[in-house]
């Protein structure tokens, strides 16, 4: 069972295994049909396509962030249409250091499926290695698998308002956006106080995660004494913040949970505090 990342090399062992199944997470937040075209041209053989606005996430609304978390039987359906039973090997994939992909790979474990994992250096080495790619369309496939939503995978900004709580929020966004030097996305800048920034960027060297002790020692140096427990990963909209919970779960550290709804939600209400700078 691989659960957290899989490598090039053992995917290409497993491609014609009929208890896997590939899913291609591919996504431009600057032009969000390019992925799909993308897939449409060339693809790892056999995988399904799955959308980071129509499939991965739920219509916006005046009170969500950029990307709120999809319904869970839609989602669930969608899945099941890809072949998904609950005893299926999943790998996904992107060709962006995994920050859709962990998406996926956070969602699944939302919904109950342990058995996914990141495709370690995505697309990108997947083609480095000339391994299978075709264009044609995987035919639909009718999978028996039944989610069981973990309630207690994420925390919700009424928690995060909450005075003394005992949460220790990391920001998996660039390290200028965080301060607030810059922001490009969203109408206002800055992070959650008390907040510590962790760019998911650092997770990765090239195109590869880091080794699993090098990542160990990293969070480990950053949160100090803070169990992994108390720990909710943000970002912009919930998305890559999964690529930091992907790393600490690689590393061995596992238990910490996702503000789903990140910057883009905690701005829409300005009785929430906001912070400039590194504090």
């Amino acid at each position: 069972m691989y659960q957290t990342l899989i490598s090039v090399p053992t995917l290409v062992e497993n491609l014609s295994n009929p208890d896997w199944l590939i899913l291609d997470c591919r996504f431009s937040l600057a032009d969000t049909e390019l992925g799909r075209f993308m897939y449409e041209g060339s693809h790892i053989q056999g995988a399904y396509y799955l959308h980071l606005d129509h499939d991965l996430s739920s219509p916006i609304t005046p009170l969500t962030g950029r990307h709120p978390m999809p319904d869970a039987e839609q989602l669930s359906a969608k899945l099941r249409a890809c072949g998904l039973n609950n005893d299926t090997q999943v790998v996904v994939y992107d060709d962006n250091i995994g920050a859709m992909a962990a998406r996926a790979w956070w969602l699944l474990r939302w919904l109950g499926h342990d058995q996914v994992a990141v495709l370690d250096g995505g697309f990108d080495a997947w083609q480095k290695a000339q391994a299978p790619v075709t264009s044609e369309l995987p035919a639909p496939r009718q999978g028996h698998f039944t989610a069981h939503s973990r309630a207690d995978y994420s925390v919700e900004a009424n928690a995060l308002m909450q005075p003394n709580h005992a949460w220790q929020l990391v920001d998996a966004r660039a390290a200028e956006r965080f301060r607030g030097e810059k922001e490009p996305i969203d109408p206002i800048a800055g992070h959650i106080p008390n907040a510590w920034n962790r760019p998911l960027t650092d997770n990765v060297a090239g195109i590869y995660f880091k080794a699993p002790e090098v990542l160990r020692a990293e969070w480990e140096a950053l949160l100090k004494d803070t169990p992994v427990e108390q720990v909710v990963h943000m970002c912009g909209s919930g998305v890559t913040a999964c690529h930091n919970q992907l790393a600490m779960e690689h590393a061995g550290l596992t238990g910490s949970k996702l503000y789903p709804g990140s910057w883009s939600e905690w701005i829409r209400d300005p009785e929430r505090p906001i912070a400039l700078g590194t504090s």
